[in-house]
């Protein structure tokens, strides 16, 4: 969740993707505690000096957010209302649809929505938002769609725009939703998992399967292809700090890919 407070800090909405970007040469750089940061204090007290070839790139949604979640894939939706003053709102649950939260979800990079509920992560004094969005479903970003005036001005307790985005992760061509190839959406692209032994252990599967909501990893293997293809290659060290997969994937090529299995 680090990521996610730095978007925060930025008043910049939720993290979008974080990535690793590889340098030309080693410098000097800050590196940042994420146990530090969880605790609640300010990036600028948990940076050590160090040096590395390897710089973090963020991305943040800019104009919608959500916070108080389990996950970059959940939480009360919060929408930017004004630019200059960087002032959020919450989002009446009367005046959002989930043809509006499939907007929002693919807004984050997120998966298909799975969970719309008014105060589910929290409620929130007013005001709140006072257009009704009118979502076509297909738009890119939330503030793309047509909205109306609503006539409240605020919206009764309870009544927040809770949500749950599926998380950009699956498993295809299976005998059920919890076993087959893996697969993870990242940079807009859907793509199959790279295998590696090294990688690719029980307790690396474990965290996908809990993504999956699957239960525990039975198995993982590898499955060869006919040709090699563009895959994602997960990084393993980022995966343990508890990253999502999607925000520990790099782009490769390989003709071996992931047969997960997951308890269901």
């Amino acid at each position: 969740m680090t990521a996610a407070a730095a978007c925060r800090d930025l008043d910049c909405g939720s993290a979008v993707a974080v990535e690793e970007r590889k340098g030309s040469s080693v410098r000097s750089v800050w590196k940042i505690w994420s146990d530090c940061v969880e605790s609640g204090s300010a990036r600028r007290e948990c940076a050590t000096s160090g040096t590395s070839s390897s710089i973090l790139d963020l991305t943040c949604s800019d104009s919608v957010r959500l916070v108080n979640g389990t996950s970059l894939c959940s939480g009360r939706l919060e929408v930017k209302t004004n630019q200059s003053t960087q002032r959020w709102s919450s989002v009446c649950e009367h005046d959002f649809d989930q043809q509006d939260a499939e907007v929002v979800c693919r807004e984050l990079g997120c998966g298909p929505p799975s969970v719309l509920q008014g105060a589910l992560y929290g409620e929130v004094e007013p005001p709140m938002r006072t257009k009704e969005f009118q979502c076509g479903g297909h738009e890119s970003a939330l503030l793309d769609c047509r909205s109306s005036v609503s006539d409240r001005n605020t919206c009764s307790p309870g009544k927040a725009v809770g949500l749950t985005c599926s998380e950009p992760i699956r498993l295809v061509e299976g005998a059920s939703r919890c076993a087959g190839i893996l697969e993870v959406k990242h940079q807009g692209e859907w793509r199959s998992v790279r295998y590696h032994d090294s990688d690719w252990t029980l307790k690396t599967a474990a965290a996908a399967c809990r993504e999956l909501d699957c239960g525990s990893a039975v198995s993982v293997e590898e499955r060869e292809e006919s040709s090699v293809r563009s895959v994602w290659a997960i990084r393993l060290n980022c995966v343990q700090s508890g990253s999502a997969l999607r925000d520990c994937a790099e782009s490769q090529y390989s003709d071996y890919i992931t047969d997960l299995t997951c308890s269901g």
